[in-house]
């Protein structure tokens, strides 16, 4: 019998009780039960203590999920704020080259004329995705800090003391939780977090005055290699750059908004989430981390005051970024290494740690080459497999909304709808794409929610009004429209239908959607132009990734857990790498050819 127990005798399960015959067991019996009746009250408390103690741990744990609450909707406008910073800088530095290589191949109206095509839209989907599946890694520490530093600022000013070693303890503002509670409803009652152009950051006129440099050095009067300037180069084509870097811009912006910041920062989420205690312990190990890196900047810099002191923990005040410049956080290298080294992880392991980047790099390309394989097993029918795969990648690279669109796609096949859906909404969670509206109403159709299949397919018509699935797949769900034909766009076409021509017009005119049956947002005619649309502006160019090469180890297909190595692993002996070739989406590696 363990010792913990040793002082109570069992019973015999048959017979009567033994009586004590001394006093000697008498006192022992007594004192056995007065001692077993003190550890029954210990472990039932009095009603009023119980309550009391219950109390105290309710009101600890709103204390502490408020504060996780705080952290998560700063976290989510510091990845808005950042990130619409290096859109800024995107649009400053690399949208020039952007609409260089296109003007090159589509001559200087062809951007202007184009800027909202779905081609130019694909590649800056792609390109944003990529990146913001970064926002964990280059936001999350800083966002921390930030939040931290706002925290301790309103318990100083508050007179709640602050541990020099240990931080601020949630605990002490317990006090103060209706106004820490007020100032978190104040968050909430804030527009949702997304991007937009930073204003304090001005024009880009620096950006403008870069291409028109590079389009006079190419094809202007400066030019060196031309004596004469190619067609389409005459004297209006610093207007049609210029309107073209303009419109190219706002697409760049527009393209941004379809991605929502709650999808993104999965591990910092996860952590406030789900994984921060209520008993007070998160917040104390929060402080003890950031405690040290406050109490340096404040020896280095001082205890700044006013709009200073809020911009150092990006609190109240400065939603508009008018105090200081914020830098661009994406444009910094990755270089550094993670919190648990190689070694640490694999105890006795000979391949060096991995930094972030690579952490990241080797993460992506597992994850491709796995929707590769999702990709081949989709083509042969396969669909169960693909799923796997598909799956595989999903758990790799969580912050890459097309691979659930990939799985969508394969259960829609298997006829499981309830899983279709699933993916779709994790994915518009992330994205809001025409693909995961579509599948997501084709889903909802088989299982009899035709209300919200037809909603979806309206979102999806928002983002391309002329998409003809959806349209068709719209129509199909709605009753027929009882309404006259629409009247003849030119009075030529009544005498030609009655002629018989009638085939003929409806080839080339056709007749649009009716918005008011389907109940659909009319799209914003295009601002007109001040200058003609010419043959060469109807051109259809490509923009596509270049491949890129990477050397890399060979792991198990299919195996989400199997361990996966540097790709400086080929310099460490036993290691088996081979060559692969992948697309990776970015601003620098891309190029520009004419298809038709």
């Amino acid at each position: 019998m363990p010792a913990k127990y040793s002082h109570v005798k069992k019973r015999p399960a048959n017979g009567p009780k033994k009586k004590a015959t001394t006093t000697g067991s008498n006192n022992a019996n007594g004192g056995a039960k007065d001692h077993g009746k003190d550890h029954h009250n210990h472990k039932r408390l009095p009603a009023h203590i119980d309550r009391g103690i219950s109390n105290a741990m309710t009101a600890v744990s709103q204390l502490e999920r408020a504060i996780a609450r705080i952290f998560l909707v700063r976290f989510e406008q510091d990845i808005a704020r950042l990130f619409s910073t290096h859109l800024y800088c995107v649009s400053l530095i690399h949208l020039p080259t952007f609409v260089m290589r296109c003007i090159t191949v589509g001559g200087p109206g062809w951007v202007a004329h184009n800027a909202d095509c779905e081609e130019i839209k694909d590649f800056f989907r792609s390109v944003v995705s990529m990146e913001l599946r970064q926002s964990g890694e280059r936001v999350a520490t800083k966002s921390v800090l930030w939040s931290y530093t706002a925290l301790r600022d309103f318990a100083v000013s508050n007179n709640v003391p602050v541990c020099r070693n240990r931080g601020l303890h949630s605990l002490r503002l317990l006090p103060h939780y209706d106004a820490l509670k007020a100032h978190l409803d104040v968050l909430e009652a804030m527009p949702h977090a997304s991007f937009a152009k930073p204003p304090h950051l001005g024009t880009l006129a620096e950006g403008l005055e870069a291409l028109e440099e590079a389009c006079e050095l190419k094809y202007g009067e400066k030019s060196l290699l031309r004596s004469t300037p190619p067609p389409g180069w005459d004297q209006h084509w610093r207007l049609k750059v210029r309107l073209g870097y303009e419109r190219v811009s706002q697409t760049l912006w527009r393209v941004a908004r379809e991605f929502d910041v709650s999808g993104y920062g999965n591990v910092l989420r996860e952590k406030l989430t789900t994984k921060w205690c209520d008993c007070g312990c998160s917040t104390d190990h929060l402080g003890e981390v950031c405690e040290k890196t406050v109490r340096e900047d404040e020896e280095n810099s001082g205890v700044r005051s006013g709009k200073q002191r809020e911009w150092d923990g990006r609190g109240d005040g400065v939603h508009g970024w008018e105090t200081v410049e914020e830098e661009d956080v994406w444009d910094l290298d990755l270089d550094f290494t993670g919190n648990e080294s190689e070694e640490e992880a694999n105890p006795g392991s000979t391949v060096p740690e991995m930094t972030i980047a690579e952490v990241m790099e080797v993460r992506y390309l597992r994850g491709e080459k796995e929707k590769e394989l999702g990709n081949a097993a989709f083509r042969r029918g396969d669909f169960e497999l693909a799923v796997r795969h598909y799956q595989a990648a999903h758990a790799v690279e969580p912050e890459m909304p097309h691979y659930q669109l990939n799985i969508a796609a394969a259960y829609l096949k298997l006829n499981n709808w309830i899983e279709a859906e699933n993916a779709c909404t994790t994915a518009l969670s992330q994205h809001r794409s025409i693909k995961g509206y579509y599948r997501r109403a084709k889903a909802r159709r088989m299982i009899g929610r035709t209300d919200e299949a037809i909603k979806d397919l309206r979102a999806a018509l928002r983002i391309q009004p002329s998409n003809t699935e959806a349209l068709e797949e719209m129509l199909s769900l709605l009753p027929p429209d009882r309404s006259p034909p629409p009247s003849p766009l030119y009075p030529d076409e009544a005498a030609s239908s009655s002629l018989g021509g009638g085939t003929s017009a409806t080839l080339h005119c056709p007749t649009p959607p009716d918005h008011d049956h389907l109940h659909l947002h009319r799209p914003k005619p295009a601002k007109q132009l001040p200058f003609s649309r010419t043959k060469a502006d109807d051109r259809k160019l490509k923009i596509m990734p270049i491949p890129v090469m990477f050397e890399v180890p060979e792991y198990i297909p299919g195996d989400p857990s199997s361990t996966w190595k540097s790709t400086r692993a080929h310099r460490v002996k036993n290691v088996t790498t081979k060559t692969e070739t992948f697309l990776f989406p970015s601003w620098e590696k891309y190029s520009v050819k004419h298809v038709g």
